[in-house]
């Protein structure tokens, strides 16, 4: 068994300090993906939450999308109840029945502030998220300002960061080549737009360095692994209050919301409702922000917010330089496909 101190070090228990191996039925279990943002919503969320209320909450940690959800839901043996899921995974696992379909408005009366459009009937917006492009201002005096920069290795020698995937990869190869924002999902539906995408790539594949979680491309850039590298906003901003000091390029960003699901047979749906509404009022959500500059998805929420917070959040309007949304629909059609194609060419 371990230690009461490295159950406390470890941040999975909190309130009545009970470890996961003696949680009950009873116990709230919240998940999320990890790193920084699993420690914001920790600090803004779930321990306030729980000493408020005195209830127990178990947390843990999930990387693999719908993996782990459906084989629990499967099987009947539940070990998560709320679970932060992006888009995509939303709408495949409300369409297969792993996910609670819920009347928002009517569970989470702090939803009302959310316009409407942002809600799915199996998860509600938890906030706004940014890929954008990074490097080392120590090490770059000048550095790239859009992706078709980000192609430059003449002007920028050295190794780029990609995240290890079909999905934003390709809409960053075409942002590249020169295709706005707004046509980027009409042209990738067509197999003249993906080869076209895959051939941007290929111009580079040679300085690519891949990368699979969010922590690496922070690593490589103030080690100078890389020079440049596609990376989160909020990694990017927690590695600067740790005296790193990585450029944030917002123009032509990657952005999207992340959900709160509930799973299917949940025994505490009602405690998970709760909990989200907590989540989603205006005041708590200024504090996530304060702590991780990711976008409140409650509008209210940026009218409490100060100056240099909001200069950080992805969705403040003076960062929203030729945004593009990812189109979750067109993710959910055709991920399957794109990845194969894409793990084929990673690995020729």
């Amino acid at each position: 068994m371990p230690s009461l101190a490295r159950v406390l070090a470890s941040g999975l228990v909190f309130s009545a300090l009970v470890p996961p191996l003696a949680a009950s039925a009873r116990d709230l279990t919240v998940v999320s993906v990890g790193g920084a943002l699993q420690e914001a919503f920790r600090q803004a969320y779930w321990q306030p939450y729980a000493a408020a209320r005195g209830e127990r909450l178990v947390e843990d940690t999930n990387v693999v999308g719908l993996t782990k959800v459906r084989a629990m839901v499967e099987a009947g043996q539940l070990q998560w109840d709320l679970v932060q899921m992006d888009e995509e995974d939303v709408v495949v696992g409300c369409d297969t029945g792993l996910l609670e379909r819920i009347d928002w408005r009517a569970a989470v009366p702090a939803s009302r502030d959310l316009p409407p459009e942002m809600l799915n009937p199996c998860g509600l917006p938890t906030m706004i998220w940014a890929k954008v492009l990074s490097y080392d201002e120590r090490r770059l005096s000048q550095g790239p300002r859009s992706w078709a920069d980000f192609w430059d290795t003449r002007r920028w020698p050295g190794k780029r960061g990609l995240r290890k995937q079909a999905k934003q990869t390709l809409e960053i190869a075409l942002m590249a080549d020169g295709v706005p924002p707004s046509e980027v999902y009409k042209l990738l539906a067509t197999r003249a737009g993906q080869d076209r995408a895959f051939a941007k790539l290929d111009q580079l594949k040679a300085d690519i360095q891949w990368w699979e979680a969010g922590a690496q491309p922070i690593e490589w850039l103030a080690s100078g692994a890389v020079v440049m590298s596609s990376a989160y906003n909020g990694r990017i901003a927690a590695a600067n209050r740790e005296g790193k000091s990585l450029a944030t390029v917002w123009k032509q960003q990657i952005n999207g919301p992340t959900y709160w699901v509930v799973l299917k047979g949940s025994p505490n749906k009602a405690q998970a409702l709760a909990l989200v509404d907590y989540m989603t009022g205006a005041a708590r959500q200024k504090v996530f922000a304060e702590t991780i500059p990711y976008g409140p998805v409650n509008p209210k929420a940026q009218a409490l917010l100060g100056k240099p917070v909001l200069a950080m959040l992805p969705n403040a309007p003076q960062n929203l330089d030729a945004p593009l949304l990812q189109n979750t629909q067109f993710w959910a059609d055709h991920l399957d496909d794109l990845q194969q194609r894409f793990a084929r060419w990673v690995g020729r």
